[in-house]
């Protein structure tokens, strides 16, 4: 049994920094572990040109901890406005690094997303000529359709359709939660990819009800069934490449879950590689770790992969049971419990 493990500084190509005095307090969580993170446009209002991007990124900057190299890659919201000329202007700024396709009313400040797919098709083929990738929230949102199959139904509806009709657009299927998603990304052609959380591999839907709602584990997409989980886990520790690590880490005010309508998210990057870890270690496959953090995710998005590392130890900590978060505080995941590895600090 090792007490330490040491990887090459991994990225997060998913996750959600907020803006203001909400992005100044859960930055530092990111920057002492990851290099570079993808950002999520979804503020209110999105971020939908290259020139909102920029401000974005600057106030990302402006906020890093003393001493920070920590990197922001951008991403545009994708609307049923953008334009092709937008997604030239994204791709000669050298920081924007993809296009964030939200159908409407998918999930948290979505409202402003695609409504029909058919409606972006030129700027998808724009963006297969200009190869900047696209990332999927991965779900149907038709009431008929019930929440726990959105993904799947996604696959089947939207994604399979549009990978084979844009046969050069490189796509990272965001966050998945099911063994269809597995599949799907296992079989497509090159140039698809997948994200996955920590939650969705530490977890199924029944830790949202067990002893009780428990608002603090309903994110979007849902957990999912045990099934699932298992066949994410295998995906994730199994060091196939077209599966990388995204946090999805998505940070809300304490009251604004603990409501009658509470948010979706779950906050994570407090302990993102931590908890990956425990993940990689319940199978047997703590060796694997590094690719699924550090090398799957900058060999897709064709950047370079980092050259310093971070070490983990092994030993038990408690995770606080709130961290402040604007003018309130943020409930982490796992709040209150241990954890039985820790990041060094350099």
């Amino acid at each position: 049994m090792h007490d330490h493990l040491t990887l090459l500084r991994p990225d997060d190509w998913h996750l959600h920094l907020r803006d203001g005095e909400a992005l100044r307090a859960v930055l530092p969580h990111t920057a002492r572990q990851f290099a570079r993170a993808v950002v999520m446009p979804n503020l209110k209002p999105p971020v939908t040109t290259t020139a909102l991007a920029a401000e974005y990124r600057q106030r990302i900057l402006a906020a890093r901890p003393a001493g920070s190299d920590f990197e922001p890659l951008m991403t545009l919201y994708l609307t049923d406005r953008t334009s092709p000329e937008e997604i030239d202007r994204a791709c000669d700024s050298g920081f924007v690094i993809g296009c964030k396709l939200y159908p409407a009313g998918a999930t948290t400040h979505s409202d402003a997303g695609v409504t029909d797919i058919s409606r972006i098709d030129a700027v998808l083929a724009r963006m297969a000529e200009r190869n900047l990738p696209l990332q999927i929230h991965g779900e149907v949102t038709a009431d008929e359709i019930d929440v726990f199959d959105r993904e799947r139904e996604f696959i089947e509806r939207t994604l399979r359709p549009l990978a084979a009709r844009h046969a050069g657009l490189r796509v990272i299927f965001e966050h998945i939660t099911t063994a269809a998603a597995v599949e799907f990304v296992q079989s497509a052609r090159e140039g698809i990819a997948a994200t996955i959380t920590p939650q969705h591999l530490l977890y199924n839907r029944n830790e949202m009800f067990r002893g009780g709602i428990r608002p603090h584990f309903y994110c979007l997409p849902v957990l999912k069934t045990e099934p699932d989980r298992q066949a994410l886990l295998e995906a994730a520790t199994s060091g196939h490449r077209r599966f990388f690590l995204g946090t999805d880490s998505a940070p809300h005010e304490r009251h604004t879950k603990e409501a009658a309508c509470g948010c979706a998210g779950i906050y994570s990057a407090h302990a993102a590689l931590e908890l990956y870890a425990e993940a990689f270690e319940r199978m047997g496959r703590l060796d694997r770790l590094e690719a699924f953090a550090s090398l799957n995710g900058p060999d897709f998005y064709r950047l370079p992969r980092n050259t310093t590392t971070v070490t983990l130890r092994r030993t038990n900590w408690q995770v606080p049971q709130a961290y402040a978060f604007g003018s309130g505080t943020v409930v982490p995941m796992r709040a209150g419990e241990t954890l039985s590895w820790q990041l060094v600090e350099s």
